[in-house]
């Protein structure tokens, strides 16, 4: 499919890429390169599992969890490029849809943060058709690759909250062989992709407490990588992504304790950072990892405070793997000085006590697919 081929499309660059917010009610602006989608769900192709959400209500009124499924998987059968491994996938997720009663077609898709780009830069306060061409005549400026070659997106945050003459702006892309590869896979299965995004960006929209007027830091701590979303009034001021991520832990204490990483995976998630648990062994291997850890953390959050006039963080909140290690939460407030808890990806979405029940074990994983279920449908 060429953008060509898609009736309502508007916008730079070449148009599969598509940004949208809301954040606790307060805003709600969109980009709407694909207008009139109605239903659809959400699928996150994980490195460990693919998870499928569909969700009823609006941003406005609260969401109800209407249909849900939950595939663990090998890593090597997701990332399997093959004919015959997209086959498989293919057959996994229309399984899936099967299994938890979903008819629509329409499908959101997350972008894994390795494969996007995404900044917040300031422009001169100005009419939005002339911010629109100024930014897209520009673009070279702000993606790391040649334009031609991205999929590229954007959407106003509106009025920078430090100076009103600027306007804040939020940049995404990717390599647009990649967007392309993605989308005509899933479109290969049958289905109707309306919307990818980058899962940064979907799971900072679910894991934003609600309410919350000063700055969060939103860490969610993949496989592969660990995503930092600095929220700040409601949008996304800092976006970055950090090479590593869980492995990197099992690898550690695999490596210092000589065991297996399947047993390693498993003393992590159930001592963490317990210092009388196996004689604090697991979290003595880790001591480096962790500093490193927190090290990028600190970088984050002093980049938004020089940009921002000292605006205090009031809190962080963790995600994939940084909310399932024990005592990881502490160990991170102790570092930053700063609250940490735990997220909750459900907090705006109402669970029958049966769905709960059948969720328990992995209701934590669904941030990146509960944020692209919540994005705006107007």
């Amino acid at each position: 499919m060429r953008k060509e081929d898609v009736p309502g499309l508007k916008g730079p660059g070449i148009l599969f890429f598509n940004v949208d917010f809301w954040y606790y009610h307060e805003y709600n602006g969109s980009m709407s390169l694909i207008h009139g989608v109605g239903d659809f769900f959400a699928l996150d192709i994980g490195t460990t599992a693919i998870r499928l959400i569909q969700l009823s209500g609006d941003s406005r009124h609260g969401w109800s969890l209407q249909k849900f499924a939950y595939v663990p998987m090998q890593r090597k059968d997701i990332e399997d490029s093959s004919a015959a491994g997209k086959r498989h996938l293919g057959e996994i997720i229309l399984g899936a849809m099967k299994q938890a009663g979903i008819t629509t077609k329409n499908i959101a898709v997350g972008m894994p943060a390795g494969k996007t780009f995404t900044t917040v830069i300031r422009v001169e306060n100005q009419p939005e058709k002339e911010l629109i061409n100024n930014v897209k005549y520009q673009l070279d400026k702000y993606i790391p690759m040649p334009v031609d070659e991205a999929t590229v997106d954007f959407t106003s945050l509106g009025v920078c909250p430090i100076d009103a003459t600027k306007v804040e702006v939020l940049i995404s892309s990717t390599a647009v062989d990649f967007a392309e590869e993605r989308m005509e896979m899933i479109e290969s299965f049958g289905l109707n992709v309306v919307a990818q995004e980058p899962e940064s960006i979907a799971m900072a929209r679910a894991l934003m407490p609600v309410g919350a007027k000063d700055a969060r830091l939103i860490i969610d701590l993949g496989e592969h990588s660990m995503d930092l979303v600095m929220m700040y009034e409601g949008a996304p001021r800092l976006v970055r992504s950090v090479p590593g991520g869980f492995s990197v832990f099992v690898k550690t204490v695999s490596s210092a304790l000589n065991v297996k990483e399947d047993q390693a995976r498993q003393f992590i998630l159930k001592f963490g950072l317990a210092q009388d648990k196996v004689e604090g062994q697991v979290f003595k291997a880790l001591d480096g990892v962790l500093q490193t850890f927190t090290s990028e953390l600190g970088k984050s959050i002093s980049f938004f405070r020089s940009e921002y006039m000292n605006t205090p963080v009031g809190g962080t909140v963790l995600s994939g793997f940084a909310g399932m290690i024990p005592f990881i939460a502490e160990y991170i407030e102790a570092k930053t000085n700063i609250p940490t808890t735990q997220g909750n990806p459900w907090q705006l979405v109402k669970v029958t006590p049966e769905q709960q029940q059948v969720l328990a074990p992995v209701a934590s994983e669904f941030a990146v697919a509960i944020g692209l279920a919540e994005r705006s449908n107007d």
